[in-house]
């Protein structure tokens, strides 16, 4: 047998193994505000209300949040900026370590999120990396589906159902342990 030929043999033997996967995303889209249940709307309006009051004089991106716990409290946070970028905070964040902090106990049943900026054009913004993985851990924890709203000051609301749609391969702590 010549090299060359054992070569392609390999080549077949690997793509034999190999197995693609697709993954998929569900989301609901509504057209605005109109659409939205009562306890939804309220929610997008406090993190509409929280984004107004972002401190962001640097990259002008206004986010706010607001989740629900599962005992009816609602938690804002809204983006924190700093001259030293990596000093700040998002917002989801900030909403969720305070909720973590002040109710440990209580799973969160659904986050809103609502972004002001100039380019935003009635779209939602969806959470970066960093806070899909925090909202991912609380997720977890609660070994319950959080909701997802995501919206602007007006034009269309996504409402995802689990954080699994956002980030479907995400770090699990499960994985750190023996």
């Amino acid at each position: 047998m010549h090299i060359s030929d054992l070569a392609f043999l390999s080549t077949i033997f690997v793509l034999d193994i190999m197995k693609k996967h697709i993954l998929t995303t569900t989301f609901t889209e509504f057209a605005d505000d109109s659409e939205l249940s009562g306890s939804d709307l309220e929610l997008l309006k406090s993190a509409r209300t929280a984004a107004k009051n972002a401190y962001a004089p640097y990259s002008k991106f206004h986010v706010g949040a607001a989740l629900k716990l599962e005992n009816g409290i609602v938690v804002i946070g809204n983006n924190q900026e700093n001259a030293a970028y990596p000093s700040g905070l998002c917002a989801e964040r900030v909403a969720i370590f305070s909720a973590g902090a002040n109710y440990p106990d209580f799973a969160i049943d659904a986050i809103a999120i609502c972004c002001i900026t100039e380019s935003a054009n009635g779209k939602p913004f969806s959470p970066c990396g960093a806070c899909r993985q925090v909202l991912g851990e609380y997720e977890n924890r609660s070994k319950k589906p959080m909701r997802i709203i995501l919206g602007g000051m007006r034009g269309s609301i996504y409402v995802i159902n689990s954080l699994k749609d956002l980030l479907p391969l995400a770090f699990d702590g499960d994985l750190l342990k023996k």
